[in-house]
C-alpha cells in the first residue's frame, strides 16, 4: 500500500505547526492512530479524514484523496495486515477453505504456497513460508491477543499437504486450544450455508484504535474501517460461530480427524 497519503499528513501537520498529540486532541483521535496513519499502516475511515481536514483547515483534501478499495487491492495487499495483526489485543479468524495464516505449520504453509503457477523458485518460497510462519510469533509474546478461530469443517477436510501434513497441522491446532492460546469452533459440513461462506474473514480490536475488518478472496484482499462495514462483519461472524460446535465437541472433532488422517492415509 503506497504511503503518499501519511506522508502527505505528516507534511501538512508539520506545516500547522502541531506535533501528532495536538493534531489528535483537534481531530479527537488517538495519538498512536495519527501515528499509524502517517506511517501507512492505517488507512482513515471517511470520518477521521474529514476531522483531520477540519483540525488541519486542508479543506476536503484529506477526505477526497482517502484511499479507497482501489488502493487495498494490490499485489502486497496483505503487508498492512501483518502489521496490524502485530497491534491487536484480540483477533477473530474465519476461514472457509484453508487454515488460517497464523496457524499454519511448515509442512501445511509450504503446500499451500507451493501450488503456484508459474511456480515461485525455491528461494522465493522458503522466504514466503518463513514469512507465513513469522505470523504465529504473536502467539508466543507475553501478551498475545486473545484469538478465536472458527473453521468450516472444509478446512479439516481437505487434505493439503497429504495425510501426513494434515494430521500435523491439525495437531497443532489442537495444542493451541488445548494450551488456551486460542479457542477453536469447527463449523460442521451439515449446517449448508452460514453467512461467512463467501471467503476469509478477519476482525481486529486495538487498545486505542478502532475496530477493522479484512476479507480475502482469490489473490484480492480488503481492509474495512468504516464502523457500518465492521459491525456488519461483526455480525455475521457472530451469527455464524453461534451455528459452531462448542469448544468441547469442536475439539472432540478435530481429534477425530486427525486420528484419522494417521490411520487411513
Amino acid at each position: 500500500m503506497s504511503n503518499t497519503y501519511g506522508k502527505w499528513l505528516k507534511s501538512a501537520r508539520e506545516a500547522a505547526g502541531l506535533t501528532q498529540r495536538q493534531l489528535a486532541d483537534k481531530a479527537l483521535m488517538t495519538r498512536s492512530h495519527i501515528s499509524h496513519i502517517e506511517a501507512g499502516r492505517r488507512v482513515p475511515s471517511e470520518e477521521d479524514a474529514r476531522r483531520l481536514d477540519m483540525a488541519l483547515g486542508t479543506g476536503n483534501v484529506l477526505t477526497s484523496f482517502r484511499p479507497g478499495a482501489e488502493d487495498d487491492v494490490l499485489a502486497d495487499y496483505f503487508s498492512p495486515v501483518k502489521h496490524l495483526e502485530q497491534q491487536a489485543t484480540a483477533i477473530r479468524e474465519f476461514a472457509p477453505s484453508l487454515v488460517p495464516g497464523i496457524l499454519q505449520t511448515e509442512a501445511y504453509a509450504r503446500a499451500v504456497l507451493g501450488r503456484s503457477f508459474p511456480s515461485m523458485s525455491p528461494a522465493e518460497r522458503d522466504r514466503a513460508v518463513v514469512a507465513r510462519l513469522e505470523r504465529a510469533a504473536i502467539l508466543e509474546g507475553p501478551t498475545p491477543p486473545a484469538v478465536w478461530a472458527v473453521l468450516d469443517e472444509a478446512v479439516l477436510r481437505r487434505p493439503v499437504g497429504g495425510p501426513e501434513a494434515m494430521a500435523e497441522q491439525i495437531d497443532h491446532i489442537i495444542a493451541l486450544t488445548e494450551s488456551e492460546r486460542i479457542r477453536t469452533h469447527v463449523i460442521p459440513l451439515g449446517l449448508g450455508y452460514h453467512p461467512l461462506l463467501d471467503g476469509m474473514l478477519t476482525l481486529m480490536w486495538f487498545e486505542d484504535q478502532p475496530p477493522i475488518a479484512y476479507s480475502e478472496g482469490l489473490r484480492m484482499g480488503r481492509l474495512h474501517d468504516s464502523p457500518s462495514v465492521v459491525e456488519a462483519f461483526q455480525a455475521d461472524y457472530t451469527l455464524a460461530m453461534s451455528d459452531a460446535l462448542p469448544l468441547k465437541e469442536s475439539l472432540a472433532a478435530l481429534k477425530a480427524t486427525s486420528k484419522g488422517y494417521r490411520e487411513h492415509g
